[in-house]
């Protein structure tokens, strides 16, 4: 039997048969990712994408040309640098080229990293206010530098035209390469922008702790250059497959590093699964921290 309560002046009667009772549970499945949800915010996903690529470009005098500049004058300062004045071995190579092509895939993992991980620091009014998917904003810091990264691989095939090189039959291969280099920014960046909500640290930490993991991968340098016993536990950093397996594509400084992305492979997704993890685990505290 239903019990009626309420307010008689007003003429409104409740019965708790029409109540409704809603119970919100910890999400199932992998790590608590509900996948399905991620797909609904798709909009608000391209929406974030966007701004964040318009508020880069949109006032500024040269616009996506500051996407051609960041690695087209790294290139010659690290030429003149490191090829020039330290006579660092290319592998045969023009050094111009071989530090391009390393360029092209680092800038991409160093802006994804940088921004990703202080996506949610800059975002805190967004967070506080309105539920979403917290992933959606370190997802759009990936997708946004994926303009930049394509921006600077069409940079890289003209020069590729202009020293007449063709890249080897492996070509097939760079969806993989760029899969674990995916994997590795976003991974890293999701356990670094759930640690800088905790620790304001860590954004000013990253400053220069990018450029120290620059020198910890074969940007300037080729991977030939380190011992051979230290080689494979080297190799253990994703960096090292996806920078030698496009120099061995697009230059053929080496015939293509199949163990070495093999390994790098292992450890990106090492990396995507616990990045992952944590921040999923952290995420019930950003709107009390952020």
């Amino acid at each position: 039997m239903a019990t009626a309560f309420g307010n008689e002046k007003m003429g409104t009667v409740i019965t708790k048969t029409e109540l409704q009772e809603k119970i919100i549970r910890q999400p199932k499945g992998w790590i608590g990712v509900d996948w399905k949800e991620l797909a609904r915010y798709k909009d608000l996903l391209w929406f974030l994408t966007i701004r964040s690529i318009k508020a880069k470009y949109a006032q500024s005098i040269l616009g996506v040309g500051w996407a051609v500049i960041q690695p087209l004058f790294s290139t010659l300062v690290y030429t003149v640098v490191f090829g020039n004045l330290a006579r660092i071995d290319s592998n045969g190579v023009p050094y111009f080229l071989f530090s391009l092509v390393g360029l092209v895939a680092w800038t991409f993992f160093s802006n994804t990293l940088s921004d990703s991980a202080s996506s949610l620091i800059t975002n805190a009014n967004l967070i506080t206010k309105v539920y979403f998917p917290r992933l959606v904003l370190p997802l759009s810091s990936v997708f946004s530098k994926g303009v930049d990264f394509l921006i600077s691989f069409i940079l890289l095939v003209v020069f590729l035209v202009i020293y007449k090189l063709k890249p080897a039959p492996e070509l097939i291969l760079l969806p993989w390469l760029i899969l674990i280099l995916l994997l590795t920014s976003l991974g890293t960046g999701l356990f670094l922008s759930a640690l800088a909500v905790q620790f304001r640290d860590i954004k000013y930490a990253l400053t220069f702790g990018i450029q120290l993991l620059m020198y910890a991968a074969p940007v300037v340098y080729p991977t030939t250059n380190v011992p051979v016993a230290y080689q494979t536990l080297y190799a253990l950093n994703p960096m090292v497959g996806v920078i030698e397996g496009f120099r061995a594509i697009f230059l053929g400084t080496m015939p293509f590093p199949y163990h070495w992305v093999l390994m790098g492979t292992t450890v990106a997704v090492l990396i995507f699964g616990i990045g992952i993890f944590f921040f999923k685990r952290m995420e019930r505290t950003f709107a009390d921290v952020a």
